[in-house]
């Protein structure tokens, strides 16, 4: 791996028999080095480039969901959040522009507070269709299945093939 591609903290976190997360790491790129002031448009390149196709710029829910059927990527645009990741007994993250959040199919993730001018740029790999679900026990076996068969990427959405994700995501 090239020394330039950036090292993102990992949070590892697993089912609370309501919200499956996932045996994949979450990866938190801190304060990437975005082209221009423009941050929205650098994200939607940068993901755009690596497979990880930009579908929409907008907040985060402020209600628990998770996606059994994509993995999914948070490029913060403008402003700054807290976020809880991982269920609704996760971890609470700061996050500000020019992090980036990747998130396994079948992790929590809700916004509990952000400035009035938050912005997250959100993606997806190529051939993923999100789905969108909240904790729940009944739905959540089925929804731990679907998200286990959620083909790992060829690429990061932040580094490439050379990326984190590709070989934290594959060795396990």
């Amino acid at each position: 791996m090239h020394s330039s591609a950036p090292q993102p903290e990992q949070l590892h976190f697993s089912s609370d028999g309501r919200t499956p997360n996932s045996s994949h790491p979450v990866l938190v790129y801190r304060q990437l080095p975005l082209a221009g002031n423009d941050y929205a448009s650098a994200f939607e390149n940068l993901f755009n480039s690596h497979l990880w196709p930009a579908q929409w710029r907008a907040g985060v829910y402020d209600y628990h969901h998770y996606h059994s059927t994509a993995h999914e990527v948070l490029g913060v645009s403008r402003g700054s959040a807290r976020l809880m990741l991982g269920g609704e007994r996760g971890q609470e993250v700061e996050v500000s522009a020019g992090d980036a959040l990747v998130l396994p199919a079948g992790t929590g993730h809700c916004q509990l507070s952000a400035s009035e001018d938050f912005e997250v740029v959100g993606g997806y790999p190529m051939e993923q269709q999100y789905d969108l679900l909240r904790p729940d026990e009944s739905s959540h076996d089925e929804a731990r299945m679907r998200a286990q068969r959620v083909s790992v990427p060829v690429s990061d959405p932040v580094a490439g093939t050379q990326g984190a994700l590709v070989s934290l995501w594959r060795n396990e």
